[in-house]
């Protein structure tokens, strides 16, 4: 009975408080607005981002490249020395 009653308040003031938080919430513009006064410090150089992110994932692709080659080497190597023992 007590576990019912605590649901129930809980509904009730989740019922109450959502349309006010949504009426408090300012309304977004209608149109857009650009943004004219950045401070130096909130501004971020976004050609360096995008470089690091390309150099991370060229560096990914050759590394995973370079992995699979050398155990395909590796591969190699004992598929020919099985082939050698066989004979």
């Amino acid at each position: 009975m007590m576990r019912l009653l605590r649901v129930y308040a809980l509904f009730v003031a989740l019922v109450a408080v959502t349309p006010a938080a949504l009426l408090a919430q300012p309304q977004p513009p209608k149109e857009f607005v650009p943004v004219d006064d950045i401070p130096p410090g909130e501004q971020i150089p976004a050609i360096n981002m995008v470089a690091a992110a390309y150099g991370f994932v060229w560096v990914a692709v050759l590394g995973y490249v370079w992995s699979i080659a050398s155990r395909l080497k590796q591969v190699e190597s004992e598929l020919t020395e099985l082939e050698s023992r066989k004979r």
